[in-house]
């Protein structure tokens, strides 16, 4: 993917200072440069973390704040940083879930989706929260997309994974299965294969779009199951009314293989969190995209978790993060006229 010139800087968040998110930046920084990139984060932690990983350069003098993302510029291919001050250099407890580091990871989150809400940033690109470590502070939180999607204000969104030239949505995210199954309504189908469709056609003339089946077999005319023919049908039925190249409902055993080996779609919408997840870290765990779909700004996000177990240890890998950005770059660039996918 060409790395897509935008004209506003995009915001990384750094993520949970207790696991991989910050580490990852610094050592992405150093290998590659990170671009028109500012961080939402804490310059204290970022300037331990650099010591403590024994990384080349002067954390005084190549870490460096702004006091807004138009103040970039200034960083001079530095690593530029809207400090929220939250975190202090003796607070950063590596490896070790902490109730600060959750809380100011969540407050990183939400001063990056309000400039992005500002148009003081092209887009949100997220490093991993730790769930437990946010709800020692915030017991309601669910995770970066329900965050993101609350504080833009929207209530109809949903995540979309992205490798290559295949992406993945879902109908229902981080509920239990009991739920998921009682989430699949003609509406709620319908909407996530609008969205995805809306979002695909920004760079795609005509993105080919699968929906899964729920049951085994796409529910095998009624003999595993009403919910295929009685919710996801009409679904695929109105967005094909509407101009949408959407089909099925398929069988989720086989529609990846159509979809990877075959080139047959462009993109698959799953019923729950694992018929899509699932096959999709098999195919690409070190460089799958998060991306929230449905929301007023563009957020891509790594699509792993804090990785306490080694985190600062300087093995995780930080492609992930490129990936990430690459793909914030390609959304939020201007739609590409039709034809040019």
């Amino acid at each position: 993917m060409s790395a897509l010139a935008v004209a506003r800087p995009l915001a990384v968040t750094m993520g949970d200072a207790s696991g991989v998110g910050p580490e990852i930046v610094l050592r992405r920084h150093v290998s590659h440069g990170l671009g028109d990139v500012v961080v939402y984060g804490d310059l204290a932690i970022l300037r331990h973390g650099a010591r403590l990983l024994g990384l080349p350069l002067d954390p005084d003098r190549d870490i460096v704040a702004v006091t807004s993302p138009s103040a970039r510029g200034s960083a001079d291919g530095r690593l530029a940083v809207v400090d929220l001050g939250l975190l202090a250099a003796e607070q950063h407890r590596p490896g070790e879930l902490d109730a600060a580091a959750g809380a100011a990871a969540r407050a990183y989150v939400v001063a990056a989706t309000r400039a992005a809400l500002a148009g003081e940033v092209a887009a949100v690109v997220t490093l991993p929260m730790n769930k437990e470590a946010t709800q020692q502070t915030d017991p309601g939180f669910v995770g970066h997309t329900e965050l993101i999607a609350a504080e833009c204000g929207v209530a109809s969104y949903s995540m979309m994974l992205a490798a290559g030239d295949l992406a993945v949505t879902h109908v229902s995210t981080h509920v239990s299965l009991r739920e998921a199954i009682e989430r699949v309504t003609t509406e709620r189908v319908l909407d996530v294969i609008r969205l995805t469709h809306t979002t695909l056609a920004r760079f795609l003339a005509a993105p080919r779009i699968a929906v899964c089946g729920l049951n085994p077999h796409a529910g095998e005319h009624g003999l595993f199951g009403s919910e295929d023919a009685v919710h996801i049908a009409p679904a695929i039925e109105r967005a094909r009314s509407e101009g949408i190249d959407a089909s099925g409902p398929h069988p989720a055993d086989t529609v990846f293989h159509q979809a990877v080996h075959r080139h047959r779609h462009d993109a698959i919408v799953c019923m729950y969190h694992d018929q899509g997840h699932a096959p999709m870290k098999l195919l690409a765990f070190e460089h799958g995209v998060n991306v929230t779909i449905g929301l007023p700004v563009v957020r891509t996000s790594v699509d792993h978790g804090t990785a306490f177990d080694i985190a600062w240890q300087g093995v995780a890998f930080t492609e992930s993060l490129q990936h990430a950005i690459d793909w914030a770059r390609k959304l939020a660039a201007p739609a590409a006229a039709p034809g040019s996918g």
